[in-house]
């Protein structure tokens, strides 16, 4: 365990960090899977090598290289082995096929594309978005791409070592594509100094590790919460990352065990799905000792704590764009664990309305963030300077995330996505602080609250609930109302609820809210207007 300090802004490049770890803490293992383990020197050492076998191809600065794949070290390697030459990795979310595969890969305007053969027979079906690009095969059959190269011919060229004096931390390391919780994805440019800042400033380095440190990466690689809370907080740090192929809440704790993994993270609602997994006796039995999970509801966090016997460690805001927003690092006031914290000494950030104008303390507003520093945001949206222009607003940022700001001590709390804030009445409603109370209910398993255009009101939403009832659960929605009247302000009271089977989550868990409100009223909506139902106010 040797962390790297790098104040030095010429050490901020990915490639030359992996350099710098395995010079002082070579023998350690960096990358751990079920079916290797790796060094930090021999991922140093195989990086050259493949780095090598691009240049050959014809790839090299700023140059694209697309990867679909699975979970895998190699993927890491590849990516690592890109930034070495200068170039840009762009992972493409592995449960994209179709349309989705097709469109992903022809606007990343890629030299290559990297996949395996679990996912080869998708690339098959979108072989014309290929155009000019060239193929690399990290295991599977060249039968139908002939000219494809295999990884072991990658890995076999002579390695070259590379000086990195002629990069800059401000260049452009991955593009990563957003969610789509909102509509169409975007490739978000990351710098390489944004991903180390928001590493160092964001995972608390200094004073939670210890020696043996093992970080447990569940979290698909082509997600950025992967590379920031896992592969990166390891690399830095000089531990040990083991990489699982897949989530899975019934083998969670097995996986943790079996890796003898100290740490872990978690994004959007794994942490719930967790909670709601069958209780073991052995839950808490386990070498974890802290995990982060984000955003984890307030009312769960102390059950987690207790049931798994781990330190969760303190929330914060962040999002593709800038990484990191908010967090409790350099503030000694103290919060409760729920508050996102406050803006980090490189960062101003403020909440404004719709106006522009700045709001008091206490009232909802968008997160703005305004950088102090050189490259702490994202480089813009690849090849779509009207989106990147769309995002802000003079120098500002504008996240699309709702927050208060405490008059006491100014630290920042998370309201809602800008776009599933629900406008009613004259009042933001949380539709998080609503689901929040809905899930308490014990016949909830799931549920998504969000707008409705009102038929009545212009300029006004009307709350929607979709809910995923418990197996074998038979509730009335006046049952449901009357559980959120009492608990919680009246206008909290849906105008619409609906039962259903599942909610369309992206790979990240997710909720896709804007194809909850395409579908808006269906035949199968209950209507409160329609009920004996009165909310008491």
């Amino acid at each position: 365990m040797n962390p790297l300090p790098l104040d030095n802004t010429a050490d901020r490049h990915l490639g030359r960090i992996l350099q710098l770890q395995a010079q002082q803490n070579g023998a350690t293992e960096f990358l751990i899977s079920d079916s290797s383990r790796i060094t930090y020197a021999e991922a140093d050492r195989m990086t050259d090598h493949l780095a090598a076998g691009f240049m050959a191809m014809g790839i090299g600065r700023e140059d694209r290289v697309c990867l679909f794949m699975a979970n895998v070290p190699e993927m890491v390697l590849l990516c690592l082995a890109l930034n070495k030459l200068g170039a840009v990795w762009v992972p493409i979310c592995t449960d994209y096929r179709g349309e989705w595969l097709h469109d992903s890969i022809e606007r990343s305007r890629s030299r290559a594309l990297v996949t395996d053969r679990e996912h080869l027979p998708r690339i098959r079906d979108v072989r014309d978005a290929l155009g000019d690009e060239q193929v690399i095969l990290v295991d599977g059959d060249q039968h139908d791409f002939p000219a494809a190269v295999s990884y072991s011919e990658l890995v076999q060229h002579p390695p070259l070592r590379f000086d990195h004096t002629e990069f800059d931390y401000g260049d452009t390391c991955a593009i990563l594509w957003t969610s789509g919780t909102t509509g169409r994805s975007k490739g978000v440019m990351q710098a390489h100094n944004n991903w180390i800042r928001s590493t160092l400033l964001g995972t608390s380095l200094q004073y939670t590790l210890q020696p043996g440190d093992i970080t447990y990466c569940a979290l698909p690689l082509y997600n950025s919460g992967a590379w920031l809370t896992c592969i990166l907080r390891a690399m830095i740090a000089g531990i040990g990352c083991a990489i699982d192929r897949t989530f899975s809440v019934s083998q969670f704790m097995a996986r943790i065990k079996h890796f003898n993994a100290t740490q872990t993270f978690a994004v959007g609602a794994m942490g719930v799905f967790l909670m709601r997994s069958p209780q073991r006796k052995d839950d808490a039995d386990s070498p974890l000792r802290e995990a982060g999970i984000a955003p984890m509801p307030p009312d769960l966090w102390s059950k987690f704590e207790q049931r798994f016997g781990v330190r969760l460690n303190r929330a914060g805001l962040g999002q593709s764009e800038c990484l990191l927003t908010l967090n409790q690092e350099h503030s000694d006031i103290e919060v409760p664990s729920h508050c996102l914290g406050f803006p980090p000494p490189d960062a101003d950030v403020r909440l404004f309305d719709e106006a522009g104008n700045e709001v008091a303390a206490g009232e909802p507003g968008e997160i703005c963030v305004r950088p102090l520093a050189p490259h702490i945001l994202f480089n813009g949206y690849f090849n779509d300077p009207g989106a990147t222009a769309d995002s802000y607003r003079g120098d500002w940022f504008l996240t699309g995330d709702m927050g208060r700001r405490d008059p006491q001590t100014g630290g920042f709390y998370f309201v809602d996505r800008k776009k599933d804030a629900v406008r009613f009445a004259g009042r933001n409603i949380s539709t998080l602080e609503v689901e929040s109370v809905v899930r308490r209910h014990p016949a909830v398993r799931d549920v998504a609250a969000f707008g409705i255009p009102s038929s009545e009101l212009d300029s006004e939403d009307e709350l929607k609930l979709n809910v995923v009832l418990e197996p074998d659960t038979d509730v009335l929605p006046e049952t449901i109302c009357a559980f959120i009247n009492d608990a919680a302000p009246h206008y909290f009271v849906p105008r619409y609820m609906e039962f259903v089977e599942t909610l369309p989550y992206t790979p990240t868990n997710k909720v896709q809210k804007f194809l909850l409100r395409q579908a808006g009223i269906t035949a199968d909506t209950w209507d409160l207007k329609q009920s004996d139902y009165v909310v008491r106010r």
